[in-house]
């Protein structure tokens, strides 16, 4: 079975190259130029993390200029830990977010946000009332707490305000930094038995396309399931088999009849896709929606009750005219799957767990 489904996501994926130039995780050639960016390939977008010493956790900071820009959110996980994302409800008034949060240290790593909220207010970015300025600044946690020995140690507003100190419109930093620091996959097990997860991290990616629209994404994956690459359908990261050298592959072992179970408090995927396309709320919360979908291509099981996946969608409004929500949010599925892989392949050994590159995947540059 899982023959054919790899062949099919290689079909699949090698169509999307032949119809955009840009390689889909494996195939095809390595992005060069605005596109091998990640998320800031959108312009007007910067991005920084901040990564703590004490403990393996942090946070990352996607800042969206000083006007704002339009967006949505999507939450599929059955353990979700969000601030302000009410706001981005196409029924509420606010229409421009200044900034979002991704941050480990579970609801702890909420307080990130006000020290991004500190940083705009400083330089006068928000919503203008009462002659002052209210920084938008949604967020949204991953559980980490477990990973490094140290749950006291959790992002607060010092590690958000010195994320956003660092953004840049440079090439995203991928790997073990920010808010996935902490992050891990592959965490189901059989009651009672050890878990033997992996490293993951941060990964981001684009697209830009030949008549000027560009779609990016970054994530931080921290899933109970698999990393599966879609253009060979095989694990490149996940839970090992009992003597710690090869995958046990969470799909064969959720087929064997037997129990397994997974922590609710280890885990979730936190991602934002970002577009040029100028966007409504409700157009972004739709893009969000189908982002989902790059996370079901390469993780597996995902959505699950102990997961609190997310995503954002924003949209920088540089490209005018009629958006293509099918072209944007089947592309904003197919950018996340890549930076889902790339996130595995960055990732590096912490925590006493191995990466993917520790089990014969080729790391990325």
């Amino acid at each position: 079975m899982f023959g054919k489904l790899a062949r099919t996501a290689a079909v699949a994926a090698a169509s999307a190259i032949a119809l955009t130039g840009v390689g889909v995780a494996a195939l095809g050639p390595p992005a060069s130029g605005d596109a091998a960016k990640g998320l800031t390939a959108v312009a007007g977008l910067t991005v920084g993390h901040h990564t703590l010493t004490e403990r393996p956790t942090g946070c990352t900071v996607i800042l969206a200029g000083a006007e704002g820009m339009v967006a949505g959110v999507d939450v599929r996980g059955g353990a979700p830990g969000t601030r302000d994302i009410e706001l981005l409800d196409p029924s509420n008034s606010v229409e421009r977010v200044h900034a979002i949060v991704l941050s480990g240290g579970s609801a702890f790593g909420l307080d990130a946000a006000s020290g991004v909220m500190r940083f705009l207010d400083e330089r006068k970015i928000g919503f203008k009332i009462a002659g002052t300025q209210v920084p938008i600044v949604p967020s949204a946690i991953l559980m980490d707490l477990a990973f490094g020995g140290k749950p006291e140690v959790r992002p607060g507003p010092d590690c958000g305000y010195r994320a956003a100190a660092a953004a840049t419109a440079e090439a995203v930093a991928e790997g073990n930094v920010g808010a996935g620091a902490g992050a891990t996959v592959g965490k189901l097990g059989k009651p009672g038995e050890p878990r033997r997860p992996m490293k993951a991290g941060i990964g981001s990616a684009a697209l830009v396309l030949p008549d000027g629209l560009v779609i990016a994404a970054l994530v931080a994956v921290n899933a109970v399931g698999d990393v599966i690459d879609p253009a060979t359908g095989k694990v490149i990261a996940g839970v090992r088999t009992a003597d710690g050298k090869g995958f046990a592959d969470a799909r064969l072992l959720l087929r064997s009849g037997a129990s397994f179970v997974a922590r609710p408090g280890e885990n979730t995927t936190l991602g934002v896709v970002a577009t040029n396309a100028t966007l409504t709320k409700a157009q972004a919360r739709k893009v969000a929606q189908m982002a989902h979908d790059g996370y079901a291509r390469a993780i597996s099981p995902i959505h699950t009750p102990a997961d609190g996946d997310t995503i954002f969608a924003i949209a920088s409004g540089a490209r005018p005219g009629e958006p293509d929500i099918l072209r944007i949010g089947a592309l904003a599925a197919e950018v996340m799957s890549e930076a889902i892989v790339r996130a595995a392949l960055t990732a590096k050994a912490s925590g006493g767990l191995p990466a993917a590159r520790d089990l014969g995947a080729t790391p990325l540059p």
